[in-house]
């Protein structure tokens, strides 16, 4: 009977949601679409001719709007789940924290990524610390990533969320990048513990 209830909550807030409203008439295919839009106003980030690796790209509404602004460049869909395609991307569904998908994505290295952007998350268990602790692993092992494939002026975006390991992941930024930024756009909803960090020029 809760599961239901919860179910209805879901199925109301996502008729109420207007970035849910504005996908379907923008044909993105999740309203997550927004915040990667608002990061990129923000931080002007993309631009023609960027290659790009999306980690934990399903159901691809990051990858879509990628594509509409590198145009000729090219992008990297990285997934667990299959996914329809998206101009301009190639997909590797796999466990990015695999060895083997990690050196396939790297075996498509013409050159330098411009961009590593994940939008990972565990499928949450409902407590916050644990969900949080156990993305903030998963931002940690693409930074990491990021590293060794970004050119010097790269950007990593990434998803975490606010706490255990918010500061970890913070100070692991600075490490590795020159200028660090978290930023919650305004299409992330307001009860969700979710920002994003925006990292840019390797050190």
């Amino acid at each position: 009977m809760k599961k239901n209830k919860i179910s209805k909550n879901w199925v109301n807030k996502q008729r109420r949601d207007t970035f849910v409203r504005q996908s379907k008439i923008d044909g993105y295919r999740a309203r997550s679409a927004y915040k990667l839009i608002e990061i990129d106003e923000k931080f002007k980030i993309f631009r023609g001719g960027m290659h790009v690796v999306d980690l934990g790209a399903a159901p691809g509404s990051w990858s879509q709007y990628a594509s509409k602004v590198v145009k000729s460049g090219k992008i990297i869909s990285v997934d667990l789940k299959e996914m329809e395609e998206i101009k301009n991307t190639i997909q590797i569904k796999g466990d990015f924290t695999e060895i083997d998908i990690q050196n396939l994505i790297k075996n498509y290295l013409k050159k330098k990524f411009d961009v590593v952007m994940s939008d990972m998350a565990v499928n949450t268990t409902g407590i916050k610390n644990i969900d949080s602790i156990q993305t903030g692993e998963l931002c940690k092992e693409a930074m990491i990533f990021s590293k060794q494939v970004i050119s010097e002026k790269g950007f990593f975006i990434s998803k975490i969320f606010m706490g255990g390991t918010f500061n970890e992941i913070v100070a692991l930024a600075k490490k590795i990048f020159k200028e660090v930024k978290v930023f919650k756009p305004q299409s992330s909803r307001k009860e969700s513990k979710e920002s994003f960090i925006i990292c840019k020029k390797l050190r």
